[in-house]
């Protein structure tokens, strides 16, 4: 029987497979609970934000990208990486800037959760923001982004539909229309 008080796994050797520009791939060899061993695959990930930009009429501000690793596009709320020591408040105000050409006067942490914990250590913060004001985009060189304002209406509809399949902006967007 397991002892589900003492579920942790102890590393015993870990070795990197790839070091990357966004991600490192590890595989580390583990004693699990009840003795035995194990191997995982396990990706680090620096950690990222996700904003909920809310506009004039209550609007929500979105993003429509192509995602190659899925080879499609997704519509999505605001968000990216961490840089080096960055905060994750700074993070967020940098990616809504860069991406929707928004800087918002007020700002709320709502959650913090891992987008894939089987295999990957990314943890998102989300972030409310609103009393927008617009100034310019500023993505980067490999992005190509459609920014497009949604009303709750519309955003119920995307929801009914299948139209938003990205998790972290399912998140956002169950949270948005349940506060």
């Amino acid at each position: 029987m397991i002892n589900f008080e003492n579920m942790t796994e102890k590393t015993i050797k870990s070795e990197i497979i790839y070091n990357g520009r966004v991600v490192n791939l590890r595989k580390d060899e583990v004693t699990l609970p009840d003795g035995k061993r194990s191997t995982r695959e396990i990706i680090d990930h620096p950690g990222a934000v996700v904003v909920l930009a809310q506009g004039k009429q209550e609007n929500v501000i979105m993003v429509r990208q192509f995602r190659k690793a899925i080879e499609d596009v997704l519509l999505e709320l605001p968000a990216g990486t961490l840089e080096p020591q960055e905060s994750r408040l700074n993070c967020a105000q940098r990616e809504l800037e860069e991406e929707t050409g928004y800087q918002a006067k007020n700002w709320e942490k709502v959650y913090e959760f891992y987008s894939a914990p089987g295999f990957c250590n990314e943890k998102l913060t989300l972030f409310f923001a609103w009393n927008l004001k617009k100034t310019k985009t500023n993505t980067d060189n490999d992005e190509f982004i459609e920014i497009i304002e949604y009303d709750r209406k519309n955003i119920i509809s995307l929801l009914k539909n299948n139209k938003i399949r990205d998790a972290k902006t399912l998140i956002g967007i169950l949270w948005w229309l349940n506060r």
